[in-house]
């Protein structure tokens, strides 16, 4: 057998090889056998990376078919014995996956109809191991994370340095950045899959700078930037309605909000009476919308023009603290996010203060949202913040979208955060 374009009968013979290696991988996990799977994984020198191969129709990794494999049959649902099967199908699904993990199998990769291993699980209802998957999902973020900072401190280092070394440094850091050790326990992604480590908290394509300078359509019912992306709409009204009355109980309260938008949770806080209502923006259209309705003369109102890294380190040496804080920006990442509030909050917050933000991160599909949550709330605590969430439910958005070039939320339910300081 030749392969026509290059009359190397051995190539042709090694690609039918590979493939049928990736699907005896798949029909493993579809099985349920780890002992072959470990075979397969582990002494497979044509696929270095067993554990994430595609079907080339279906685009299951061996995860999703592992997952797949275990959803139930509809004609036998309401079986005993059919249940007792169902749950030792789950049992060996459990420990497929599992082993897939350990053996680097990526959490979010996507199948060819845009659904994660996890989003597979919770359609067939198999929720254990969504929660499996989602466990996956927090570990590979976290140590995202923390390679992040790792990479900030060395960039750090070089400071000092004469400009000839520095740049020989830099050249070792890409080398460092890529080696093998470093990135493959499960934290490699495809582009296009989804990750929690993209920049915050709606728009993970959007850069602050380029979001800063760019220029915005803003209306009554939303605010786009140039290139259609969603910054803020009214449907959020809801939303922030119970954020400042959870956040301002009562009148006579110092309360500061970090991003402006439409004004709609800046509406709802003046609505609470505050003593003195501090507003951080940094888009210019957004602060000239803001003089033209009149918000520069409001009752207590103070707006600080420009972006909250450079504004709110003058507060906090001012001695300057509030009893209620609210974080809302657009085209930041996770990293600015946890910097605020592991940086920051704790020199601006009264002791018995609180502080929310709009949780959006990863909206745009339920393990996501789910894998942010636990990932916000195990750094949240980190930073000597407890907080608690309430779920509410957010409307059908169908309509919301026309026009905008990305929706931005899908999950059904929102969760409210209220943070304060542990006790």
């Amino acid at each position: 057998m030749t392969d026509p374009t290059t009359n190397d009968p051995q190539i042709h013979l090694t690609e039918i090889d590979v493939d049928l290696d990736v699907q005896e991988i798949l029909l493993a996990a579809s099985q349920h056998d780890i002992a072959k799977l470990r075979r397969l994984c582990r002494t497979q020198s044509s696929l270095p990376d067993a554990a994430n191969v595609k079907d080339p129709e279906t685009g299951y990794s061996p995860l999703h078919a592992a997952i797949a494999a275990c959803e139930p049959d509809e004609d036998e649902k309401t079986n005993g014995e059919a249940a007792s099967a169902d749950k030792e199908l789950l049992e060996s699904g459990t420990e497929t996956v599992k082993f897939l993990l350990q053996e680097g199998a990526i959490w979010n990769d996507l199948d060819n109809k845009n659904e994660t291993p996890g989003c597979l699980a919770r359609r067939i209802g198999a929720l254990d191991l969504y929660e499996l998957i989602v466990d996956a999902g927090v570990r590979a973020e976290m140590l995202l994370n923390r390679l992040d900072e790792y990479a900030a401190l060395s960039d750090g280092d070089d400071e000092d340095e004469d400009e000839d070394e520095a740049t020989e440094n830099t050249e070792d850091k890409v080398e460092d950045e890529t080696a093998p050790e470093l990135v493959e326990v499960s934290t490699e992604q495809p582009a296009e899959s989804v990750s929690a480590s993209e920049p915050t908290p709606v728009n993970p394509n959007v850069n602050n700078r380029g979001y800063l300078s760019s220029t915005l359509s803003i209306s009554n019912d939303r605010i786009l930037d140039s290139d259609a992306n969603g910054v803020m709409m009214r449907w959020e009204s809801d939303i922030m309605l119970k954020s400042a009355k959870s956040l301002l109980p009562r009148p006579g309260l110092k309360v500061l909000n970090i991003g402006h938008g439409m004004g709609i949770v800046d509406g709802f806080f003046q609505a609470q009476s505050p003593a003195e209502h501090h507003i951080i923006e940094a888009h210019p259209s957004v602060l000239a919308d803001m003089r033209t309705k009149g918000w520069d003369t409001k009752p207590g109102v103070t707006i600080h023009e420009g972006r909250w890294q450079d504004v709110l380190p003058g507060l906090v040496g001012e001695g300057v603290t509030f009893d209620a804080i609210y974080y809302d920006t657009f085209a930041e990442s996770y990293a600015d996010f946890r910097d605020f509030f592991s940086e920051q909050v704790i020199g601006l917050l009264e002791q018995d203060g609180k502080w929310g933000f709009f949780n959006g991160m990863g909206a745009d599909r339920q393990i996501s949202y789910d894998v942010y949550q636990k990932v916000a709330e195990m750094d949240l605590f980190e930073a000597g913040f407890d907080v608690e969430w309430e779920e509410i439910p957010v409307p059908k958005l169908e309509g919301e979208w026309d026009g905008v070039r990305r929706a931005y939320w899908v999950v059904e339910n929102y969760r409210l955060p209220l943070c304060r300081f542990m006790d």
